[in-house]
């Protein structure tokens, strides 16, 4: 699976196109961009690649994550996708990120734990990943995962935030994060990339949580 990376958005959220160089299928995942400029740069990638644009995939449903997903369906008419948990953030826009402004629209398919979808050749797994929403998701594929919000490198994603559990964060590090191969690459929502065997052993939040048991 081929991955190219945007930094998008006023909160510079990190948009995945990833993709099969061999049928020309793809996938965006959290296109958070709001300027024009943003969403032409990514069609003018699409057409320079030859790339059917199949599956827009929401990590959550925060604005700085879902905000172009109706613009790019316009264009290129790919199916929304998100967890059933976040489904209704779509439809309600949160108030605290005034700069994301779009409107309401209803996902075309909601996500469970287990889901697969496939791009070409390959397949990303849909791992339930609740804490910073309760209805945040990693894609799981072959060498890599798409951590969105859960998983930074050196951090995690907040969890002080309408929709966020501490509770829930702690569950998913404990038992999804730290259960995952090492040699994954981690791809987050921001900041740069790492490896799941970095964060094991570096990061401070999963650390310390081998260490203690609990976080919070």
């Amino acid at each position: 699976m081929e991955v190219l990376t945007f930094m998008v958005g006023p909160l510079g959220t990190n948009c995945f196109l990833v993709y099969s160089a061999e049928t020309g299928e793809s996938a965006i995942i959290d296109p958070g961009f709001v300027a024009e400029r943003e969403l032409e740069r990514i069609m003018s990638q699409l057409e320079k690649l030859s790339l059917k644009l199949k599956y827009i995939i929401n990590t959550h449903g925060h604005p700085d994550h879902v905000s172009g997903d109706l613009p790019l369906k316009e264009r290129t008419k790919a199916k929304i996708l998100i967890h059933h948990l976040d489904g209704d953030m779509l439809s309600e826009p949160e108030v605290y990120l005034p700069a994301y402004r779009f409107k309401p629209f209803k996902p075309d398919v909601e996500l469970r734990e287990g889901d697969e979808i496939r791009v070409g050749e390959h397949t990303l797994k849909v791992l339930h990943t609740p804490g910073h929403t309760m209805g945040s998701i990693t894609l799981i594929g072959k060498d890599s995962a798409f951590t969105g919000d859960t998983l930074f490198a050196g951090s995690i994603g907040r969890v002080d935030l309408p929709h966020s559990s501490p509770r829930d964060m702690e569950y998913t590090l404990r038992e999804k994060i730290l259960t995952l191969p090492d040699e994954l690459k981690v791809y987050p929502g921001h900041g740069p990339a790492t490896v799941m065997g970095v964060e094991k052993r570096t990061n401070p939040f999963l650390v310390d949580l081998k260490r203690r048991g609990s976080l919070f």
